[in-house]
């Protein structure tokens, strides 16, 4: 069920970059880009998919002897809902906060 709330600064930042470009992410690199810690980051992951705005699936690593890795894409209804955040209030998306990094 999703929330009715509105999204926190630290899932505008993560929804834009998860939508631009459109493609599958390791969440390393979005903790990285997003400047994110993980413990904020994944379960914004897993609420967002949870929400049906998000997919995750396994993928084999391109390493040889590296485990799989979980990797993440909006869906449709995901990238519709990171565009019109975007439209909305563009300024309130472009860099996470320090209260949305903690």
């Amino acid at each position: 069920m999703p929330r009715s709330r509105a999204p926190s600064p630290a899932t505008r930042r993560l929804l834009q970059e998860l939508a631009s470009p459109w493609a599958w992410r390791h969440g390393y690199d979005l903790a990285r880009v997003t400047g994110l810690k993980s413990g904020t980051l994944y379960p914004l992951l897993i609420r967002l998919n949870a929400d049906g705005l998000l997919e995750a699936e396994w993928r084999a690593s391109d390493e040889p002897g590296r485990p799989p890795r979980h990797v993440y894409r909006l869906t449709q209804s995901g990238l519709q809902f990171a565009h019109a955040l975007a439209e909305e209030s563009p300024d309130a998306a472009v860099s996470p906060t320090p209260e949305s990094v903690r």
